[in-house]
């Protein structure tokens, strides 16, 4: 669970200099302007530092009207047209849940802080006609105020509103024992676990409480360890416990204005970053031992399902993660 890699996330973080304000001006644009309508805004546990890409057309919840085609009467509204923002998209979980969405009919914008990575992901969710679902890309380093703004201001420029903002963008950072962990190891973790998420999801709520039709849903990229650590994993535990109390206030905070928040605890999702899963990984009882993994598109599945809710139900925690592995039963 805990494990994503060793140092930074794929999209968590960005060298200086590579970003401009107003990210990337036009937020290169890989499909077709949306219907006038809308112009009225590995991680072994939920990491998006791998890539999987595992997510294919057709990977939405099968039968549950999240592919745009809900059957009048089942509960389930259409989601077409409908704009989702994923951050750390350029690479594992943050890829496969854009794939998946954008078969599900949604408007796409991909965050992240590697350009040609994002460029990646926009190629895999190219559409197989001209009608498809616009899919933009904004290269954002989420521990920055400044671009995090510009990104949602980009989402407002080109769309009018903002319907889903899946929070995923983390680190692992530096495994260390307690006592050898520095402190900008541990800064940098919270930077972009912590600070990251919440800069996003207040940037996601100003939008959404903002415009009209109000609401919107926040889905945030939780992790087992926001449950149980691994050794020497501190700094990325205690930052999603903090996640666990980021969705709740957001919950809560969120109500008076049509915005529901969820949290996804992941387990174990097979990304690039996830191989050393299959040779072994260090237990709570010091032996090296290989875990079971899932695939990715799995993860996207949940989201997908998550999302395409009415605004008046919300999965408020969920946890999808790979049958065997060491979690329940104590090991």
């Amino acid at each position: 669970m805990g494990e994503a890699a060793d140092g930074q996330a794929a999209d968590g973080q960005v060298p200086d200099g590579q970003v401009s304000a107003r990210a990337a001006q036009a937020a290169q644009g890989s499909r077709h302007t949306p219907p006038d309508t809308r112009q009225s805004a590995p991680d072994a546990e939920g990491l998006d530092n791998g890539v999987s890409g595992d997510a294919a057309p057709g990977d939405g919840v099968p039968g549950n009207g999240v592919s745009g085609d809900a059957v009048p009467g089942d509960g389930v509204p259409s989601v077409a047209g409908k704009v989702a923002v994923v951050t750390g998209a350029g690479s594992g979980i943050g890829r496969a849940v854009a794939q998946a969405l954008a078969a599900a009919s949604w408007d796409v914008v991909l965050a992240g802080r590697r350009a040609e990575a994002l460029a990646e992901t926009a190629r895999l969710l190219e559409p197989r006609d001209s009608d498809g679902p616009a899919v933009i890309r904004v290269p954002t380093d989420v521990t920055r105020p400044a671009e995090v703004d510009a990104l949602f201001a980009a989402v407002r420029d080109r769309f009018g509103r903002l319907d889903l903002l899946f929070n995923n963008a983390g680190t692992f950072g530096r495994s260390a024992p307690l006592d050898e962990l520095s402190y900008d190891d541990w800064q940098a973790v919270v930077d972009v676990n912590l600070t990251g998420a919440f800069l996003c999801a207040q940037a996601a709520f100003r939008t959404m409480k903002a415009q009209d039709p109000q609401g919107g849903r926040i889905i945030n990229n939780g992790s087992l360890s926001a449950h149980v650590p691994r050794p020497d994993s501190i700094a990325y535990t205690a930052t999603k416990h903090a996640m666990t109390g980021l969705t709740k206030s957001l919950s809560l905070d969120g109500r008076p204005y049509r915005i529901a928040c969820g949290q996804l605890d992941i387990g174990n999702a097979a990304t690039a970053m996830t191989g050393r899963m299959a040779t072994g990984i260090r237990q709570a009882d010091g032996r090296t031992a290989a875990e079971p993994v899932m695939a990715a598109a799995d993860v996207a599945r949940t989201v997908v399902h998550m999302a395409a809710l009415p605004l008046e139900a919300n999965v408020q925690f969920a946890t999808v993660m790979a049958t065997n592995m060491p979690y329940i039963g104590r090991g």
